[in-house]
């Protein structure tokens, strides 16, 4: 169908000869509504002018989006279809796994098993698979690329199966990076040219810090990873117009302040406002005194803040980060000319003038010269604390109630000590607070040369004053690319980090997802034992309880430099202000202020250490294959159809298409429905499907067991999760689960209540299952916060689950649950499970009208046993999700359409 907007169609003229390519252009349109538009919004408006066809796009849809002043208080639904779809192998291989099995479907269907093939650009980034089981030692890297690669041989070998028989989808070896990085340095097109077409770069991924991207002006946001898939296969999303929140930033920030502490203030702003399901847009001459990776790192943290977008529009600070990085100086013209025709960049020299007409749905400022030093923790990423108050606000957690502030610890057992020999013939102290696991991390600041040339500057002056990381500390390096080692390679300064124990352990997430490995026997004993309530610093974005390492109790995120100055002082107990953090060789007193560098000292290494050379040789050897010699040696068929091996651990043929419909299934009520879970507040994606180590009692590690795997070889949840067996055992696995149906026990159980018996969660819902009784989880707010996980969805769905009743969703998650057909119900609001006197002992009864009369929002009476009701929302929040749940989940309707296509063609 032909688009109605082609009049649109503008050639954009090269300056040197000839034409860059032809756009669709906005002020071609000439509706005086777009200047009034966020920029962020633009990208949408272009997007859907790009894609009308009357069919997924419709004209109306353009409407809404000019009206978006209007329409944007009014949950108005629109299309959108991003320019690119980018996979981590956690929830790659799971994605990857879908499509196989939905080829096998289309040819029992009788259709063509080819049309299951990614119609826009997907790369796949191969990065959360290496763990630290190796650190502190020159040779750790190749170490623990040699045991990622033992464990995983199977995974990545599917992978590369993956890159053969599907076109249009790139694999990033592993030990290239992490993806977020690697899309900033490397993968990001920021203007799209496909045969002569111009337009936005725009990514969604299965990774909810996609949205590091929107640091480089790129539109990206994490969705979910069957939401990815029907994307990947050419559908429209369907999208809530969001609102869009301006944040102006002015003044500059102070010496010795970092993005770090930024991003954490910004985090602790914006949770405070309200931005869930928004997009928030910085503008503002502050915005010109930040570094792209400054912004980056700003970007990256949007799950934390809540937003769906932290989006910095193109300018000339884009510009200039994209030449450091090696991109080609033509495309750089594209680039610049692109965004300026469509309106699109940001020039600071009118700015003014531009930002007098733009309108946004709320506004926030922050002068960057009142941020100040700061960690957030423990327990999660928003509770900022300035480092001036850090020791008081710890001996305050030691004290509260057991909770994200509270530890507990009676006052008696305050100040325990206990002996530790973590290396023949050097005895420890270990106290609560002490620090046992620094990790410099995550994609947030590896990316930034920055806080990584301060990190290794504080090791210097710590080593020319005589001072050394604490024994008992486990320390590791993890850049997210390996631009990052050349640089600090040729600064100089890698030997000062290596010589406090920061030896590189990998390129990939590591301890910010969980992959901290093992720490020291004795002192895990010690920890143990002892109940010591143990930390870990690191610079990642997540420090969700149990999340770094079942051992540390109190997870801090910090800055690289500040990572590295509390594995010098081996302890949060600390004010660096009034403490020494050690004493140098003259026995004088070392302060943090001592060994900290200047803005002056970090932009001078920066200047002459970080090159553009190092960008383009980097990824010219990704480009070539040339990265990865194990990778190379991995055999793979190039077969259309993957040959399933019934017998593998990690690669199972998923249920979900078997026996397949040719027609939609339709709703069905829920009666009877026994509650398999009771939980609270803040219950993340990490609770109902971990990521990281398999418990050695799990029910997960007794599937494993009775098939031959050694306990050495359990490897993770993440790596597993391209097996449904495994996973389907795994869900609700969390060590630190707290169901209220358990009476204060902590642990991944359940009660199966006809009998009253205790088990683990899955035990219970297979009972549940065989006996043919549906169940629900009750949850309090923010159910499935923290990282976009497919298998917190497809996991109850595979243990029964029908419905989640909780206070609130993260955004992902529910999108996550409604593609796998489970029903999201809210409590109304001020009222909880608790407020309606509700125990998860009673049985619970609701049902939908027929699909076309369901409504977006509308309400659902739920009945229970005992004759309580209670009025929740339904959270379809769009006509599209009411088509997915008719269908029985987004998968089955995209085969479904596709099969339809394929056999009539």
């Amino acid at each position: 169908m032909a688009n109605p907007f082609q009049r649109l169609v503008t050639e954009l003229p090269n300056p040197d000869g000839g034409s860059f390519g032809s756009f669709y252009s906005l002020p071609a349109l000439n509706d005086s509504r777009i200047d009034e538009l966020p920029i962020s919004i633009r990208y949408l408006l272009e997007s859907a002018i790009r894609n009308c066809d009357n069919f997924q796009v419709m004209e109306k849809d353009i409407e809404k989006i000019l009206d978006w002043a209007n329409t944007s208080q009014h949950q108005v639904e629109i299309p959108f279809k991003p320019a690119r779809v980018i996979l981590q192998d956690f929830t790659g291989v799971p994605a990857v796994v879908d499509l196989a099995a939905m080829r096998d479907a289309m040819k029992e269907s009788g259709g063509d098993p080819s049309a299951i093939n990614p119609q826009v650009p997907v790369d796949l980034v191969i990065d959360h698979s290496v763990q630290v089981d190796f650190a502190g030692a020159s040779n750790a890297l190749s170490l623990n690329m040699e045991r990622e690669f033992e464990r995983n041989r199977e995974r990545f070998a599917f992978l590369k199966w993956g890159s053969k028989a599907f076109s249009n989808m790139l694999v990033v070896p592993p030990g290239a990076g992490i993806v977020h990085q690697v899309n900033l340095e490397y993968l990001a097109r920021v203007v799209m040219d496909i045969n002569g077409l111009l337009y936005p770069d725009s990514v969604v991924g299965t990774d909810s810090h996609t949205t590091m991207i929107d640091g480089l002006g790129v539109a990206g946001w994490g969705v979910g990873g069957i939401e990815a898939e029907a994307a990947m296969l050419g559908q429209a999303m369907s999208m809530v117009l969001p609102q869009v929140v301006g944040f102006k930033l002015t003044g500059k920030l102070q010496p010795g302040v970092t993005a770090t502490d930024l991003v954490l203030t910004c985090t602790q702003m914006l949770r405070k406002h309200g931005v869930v399901g928004k997009f928030v847009e910085f503008y503002g001459e502050g915005t010109r005194e930040l570094s792209l990776a400054d912004r980056a790192t700003v970007a990256n943290m949007s799950p934390e803040y809540g937003a769906t977008m932290g989006f910095f529009p193109v300018d000339s600070v884009t510009l200039q980060y994209l030449k450091i990085t090696g991109r080609d100086e033509t495309k750089l013209k594209q680039i610049e000319a692109y965004m300026r025709a469509n309106h699109l960049f940001m020039d600071h020299a009118t700015a003014g003038e531009a930002e007098a007409k733009r309108k946004y749905s709320s506004y926030l400022e922050l002068d960057l010269s009142t941020v100040e030093p700061c960690v957030s923790g423990p327990k999660r990423p928003h509770d900022r604390v300035t480092l001036k108050t850090m020791k008081s606000d710890w001996q305050s957690c030691l004290d509260n109630p057991v909770g994200f502030k509270g530890f507990a610890i009676p006052k008696a057992q305050q100040d325990k000590v206990v002996k530790v020999t973590v290396k023949e013939g050097v005895e420890s102290e270990l106290r609560h607070g002490s620090v046992v696991i620094a990790a410099i991390t995550s994609c947030t600041n590896t990316s930034n040369p920055s806080v990584m040339l301060a990190a290794a500057l504080v090791a210097k002056k710590a080593s020319e004053r005589g001072l050394k990381v604490k024994p008992y500390v486990k320390t590791s390096l993890a850049p997210g690319s390996n631009v990052v080692t050349k640089y600090l390679e040729a600064s100089g300064l890698l030997p000062s980090l290596e010589g406090q124990g920061f030896h590189v352990v990998g390129y990939g997430c590591t301890t910010c997802i969980g992959n901290s490995g093992e720490i020291p026997e004795s002192v895990g004993q010690a920890i143990s034992d002892n109940d010591l309530v143990a930390a870990a610093v690191l610079s990642g974005n997540r420090n969700f309880e149990g999340r770094v390492h079942p051992l540390t109790r109190a997870n801090y995120l910090a800055s690289p430099p500040l990572v590295v100055a509390y594995a010098l002082a081996g302890t949060v107990d600390i004010d660096f202000e009034t403490q020494p953090i050690g004493t140098d060789t003259d026995g004088k007193e070392v302060f943090l202020r001592d060994i900290w560098p200047s803005n002056e000292e970090v932009a001078e290494v920066v200047e002459r250490a970080v090159l553009p050379q190092f960008f383009q040789s980097v990824y010219k050897a990704v480009k070539e294959g040339a990265t990865n010699a194990l990778w190379n040696g991995l055999p793979a068929e190039n077969e259309p159809l993957y040959r399933w091996d019934p017998s593998s651990t990690y690669i199972h043929d998923p249920p979900y298409f078997k026996n397949f419909p040719l027609n939609p299934p339709g709703g069905k009520d829920v009666k009877e429905a026994y509650c398999l879970l009771n939980l609270g507040d803040s219950i993340t994606t990490d609770h109902i499907s971990p990521a990281g180590s398999i418990h050695k009692d799990s029910a997960a590690a007794k599937f494993l067991t009775e098939r031959g795997v050694a306990r050495k070889d359990f490897n993770s949840y993440g790596s597993r999760r391209g097996n449904d067996e495994v996973m389907t055992r795994g869900t609700f696995a969390n060590i630190r689960l707290v169901n209220k149906l358990m009476g204060g026990e902590v642990g991944p159980k359940t009660v199966h209540l006809p009998s009253g018996e205790k088990m683990t969660v899955f035990d219970a819902a297979m009972r549940y299952k065989v006996e043919g009784h549906p169940t629900i989880v009750l949850a309090g707010a923010e159910y499935g916060s923290g990282s976009s996980r497919d298998w917190a969805a497809k996991g109850p769905y595979l243990q029964g689950v029908r419905a989640v009743i909780s206070v609130s969703f993260e955004r992902i998650h529910r999108s996550n649950l409604v593609g796998m057909g489970i029903i999201p119900l809210c409590f109304k609001a001020g009222e909880n499970a608790e407020t309606l006197g509700l125990t998860g002992k009673e049985r619970f009864s609701f049902a939908l009208p027929p699909v076309d009369q369901i409504h977006p929002g509308q309400d659902v009476v739920v009945s229970t046993d005992n004759g309580k009701s209670f009025t929740c929302t339904l959270r379809f929040d769009t006509e599209l999700e009411k088509a997915y749940y008719n269908h029985g989940g987004i998968l089955h309707f995209v085969l479904r359409q596709l099969l339809s296509k394929s056999t009539t063609a």
